[in-house]
């Protein structure tokens, strides 16, 4: 399972993340997309945990909570759903979007 944080400071780094979600558990892989023109920070993440308990606690405790000066929105991720008129695909790779609020 994959968590997404949405609403995030742009200024979270990979590090502030790892080091909040740690609090709830082993923490396994944090992804914190970047525009690909301007290499801005895009406001959300994706974190994965160890163990999908770990994950659950991490959601029911900081969905909703302030940190950063933003409000965040933490819920599973949803995997990412194909694009209308897309050739090709990502060869059976895992992706995951946000999801609409």
């Amino acid at each position: 399972m994959t968590i997404y944080i949405g609403n995030l400071s742009f200024q979270a780094t990979e590090d502030d993340l790892k080091e909040v979600f740690a609090e709830y558990g082993e923490v396994s892989r944090v992804s914190l997309p970047t525009d690909r023109e301007t290499g801005r920070k895009r406001g959300f993440a994706f974190v994965e945990m160890a163990e999908d308990a770990q994950e659950d606690a991490a959601i029911a405790e900081l969905d909703g909570a302030e940190w950063l000066g933003r409000e965040l929105k933490v819920n599973k991720a949803k995997p990412r759903e194909p694009r209308a008129g897309a050739a090709g695909g990502a060869g059976g790779a895992k992706s995951f979007s946000r999801n609409n609020f």
